[in-house]
């Protein structure tokens, strides 16, 4: 005689068990941290956008080498700064170069040219107000051209990981 193993379980449980797993994953997902995908985009002056703030800012390389920092509406458009204040930290460990910005126009200017090279270690500090927490955002500064399209590195829309085949990125060097 062959036994077999039935095991039945009513709608009513089976519903029951499938509610309760899609709420611990939708849990899971909830406060894991920053989850929403950005679109690839190039800023207004053809910059890297920083998501790391919000409103986000653009992050551009100016043909003297000074830092620009504009910040950006929901569409992407340069937006007039409020009472943010930005500071940079950049270079060799042993001789950093200190940067300091004043508004110029829409955007944020920094006092001092980047230091020689093209792969440059910068630490950003942007504050959105003068009592706000400081985001800092950590990045090599690639100011190598990329080999597939007028962009520098740092604001490449086709890198590797996320080439945009049809859609060609706008050039990091309009200023």
């Amino acid at each position: 005689m062959k036994k077999t193993c039935a095991f039945r379980i009513s709608v009513p449980v089976a519903a029951f068990f499938l509610l309760c797993t899609l709420l611990q994953s939708a849990r899971a997902d909830e406060g894991s941290g920053h989850h929403h995908h950005h679109a690839a985009m190039a800023g207004p002056h053809g910059g890297k956008v920083l998501h790391d703030v919000h409103p986000h800012a653009e992050l551009f390389v100016t043909r003297d080498r000074k830092l620009q920092v504009t910040f950006l509406t929901g569409k992407g458009k340069a937006t007039a700064p409020g009472k943010q204040s930005i500071s940079v930290i950049c270079g060799k460990r042993t001789s950093p170069t200190r940067m300091k910005f004043a508004r110029k126009g829409n955007s944020f200017l920094s006092d001092k040219a980047l230091p020689k090279g093209l792969l440059i270690p910068t630490v950003i500090q942007i504050r959105m107000s003068p009592k706000a927490k400081p985001t800092i955002i950590r990045m090599n500064l690639n100011l190598k051209p990329c080999s597939r399209c007028d962009s520098l590195e740092y604001a490449c829309l086709c890198d590797q990981h996320r080439h945009t085949h049809g859609k060609k990125p706008s050039t990091g060097r309009k200023k």
